[in-house]
């Protein structure tokens, strides 16, 4: 079992992550299929002493830092700048984790891994690692993880959402309510349609899965495509193939995470490959499509319409055009924001990659870093 490898002198988390092209899926979380606490076996063979590079106030944190850690870890700072763990005490203990939350931690954090040459890993509250992405991270030594699978199943529900909202036109059917007006009109199906996902990873799969259930087609995206298949998949395309996949879809999802070999992605040239009939879905990160291309696509109906939950500057300005562009339905990057979704992001950390660490076991959800998520 993946999950209980454990460590040797000469096997390190860090070569471990570096070997996870070759892992299956099982060292990675989903919130639907995990079973917590299944790592609380085995001896405790090295302490998790932990800065919290995070609002001290953030109500999400808080079983953090007033909850019980698991044994064998201790929470030994919060805080959101180098100042603020500037203390001897600190110094002293050798802190060999970082969990990180703070929205402006890029360069703190770099400036933490150089005062404290004894951390080990560093784990993201969120999914996405590009809020801290820098050189300086992804050239140390540590290893990284983050909250991959904590998001993909509302996120899932948000793409039915929008491709129903273009299928069934509810913008005109609020618009005829509002107006009283009784006024029949033809509707699409979304059984028979295609769903093409840019990035398939576990968003793409989570919302692949509703996809099949309403009885849409699914393509797929992926930097690494070689010998994969995925059950709810029906084809799946290497980085070569984003055009052939744009031009079948009758939906196309990106959902893949912000590198700099997906800043721009979806170009004014990726976009001319799409049906007229075709909606764009984004819950990735906004500067994966080149927002100017998409908004002139959407104004002379070259592309049938947007869900856009996330944009290239947020909040957006008042004066982007997108505001005001009725073929678009904007989410102010709040479509995975459940109730408890941030608690449980920061429970994970607790419950499950704590006891892994200071058991020497292999964490889940490592980092690429050379590849940046």
């Amino acid at each position: 079992n993946r999950h209980h490898c454990f460590y040797s002198a000469s096997t390190s988390p860090l070569q471990l992550a570096k070997n996870s092209d070759s892992m299956d899926n099982t060292v990675y979380w989903n919130r639907e299929t995990g079973r917590p606490n299944i790592s609380e076996d085995g001896p405790i063979i090295q302490e998790a002493r932990i800065l919290a590079l995070c609002d001290p106030n953030d109500a999400f944190n808080q079983p953090l830092y007033d909850g019980e850690l698991p044994e064998g870890a201790k929470l030994l700072k919060v805080g959101s700048s180098l100042a603020d763990f500037d203390e001897s005490s600190i110094i002293d203990q050798n802190p060999n984790v970082i969990f990180v939350s703070h929205p402006n931690a890029r360069d703190p954090l770099v400036q933490l891994l150089r005062k404290f040459p004894s951390v080990e890993w560093v784990h993201t509250r969120s999914a996405g690692v590009d809020f801290i992405a820098s050189d300086g991270l992804f050239q140390s030594s540590v290893q990284l993880t983050n909250a991959k699978g904590m998001f993909s199943s509302t996120l899932a529900e948000y793409c039915m959402m929008a491709c129903s909202y273009f299928a069934k036109d509810l913008p005109r059917l609020m618009q005829q309510k509002k107006d009283v007006n009784w006024e029949q009109y033809p509707v699409l199906e979304l059984r028979g349609a295609t769903l093409g996902i840019v990035g398939f990873g576990d968003i793409g799969r989570a919302s692949a899965k509703l996809a099949k259930a309403y009885g849409m087609t699914v393509l797929g995206l992926k930097r690494n495509a070689t010998n994969f298949t995925d059950p709810h998949c029906d084809h799946v395309y290497g980085m070569d193939g984003l055009n052939e996949l744009m031009a079948r879809s009758d939906y196309v999802l990106v959902s893949a995470p912000l590198t700099e070999q997906t800043r721009g992605l979806i170009s004014a040239e990726t976009l001319s490959q799409c049906k007229s009939s075709a909606v764009i879905i984004n819950v990735g990160r906004g500067p994966i499509i080149n927002e100017e291309a998409l908004i002139e696509s959407l104004k002379k109906g070259r592309i049938k319409g947007a869900g856009l939950d996330v944009m290239t500057v947020e909040p957006l300005p008042k004066e982007s055009p997108l505001w005001k562009l009725d073929n678009v339905l904007l989410s102010p990057h709040n479509m995975d924001m459940t109730l408890t979704f941030m608690k449980e992001s920061t429970e994970f950390f607790i419950s499950e990659n704590l006891p892994r660490f200071v058991r020497g076991k292999q964490l889940l959800n490592p980092v690429d870093k050379s590849a940046g998520y």
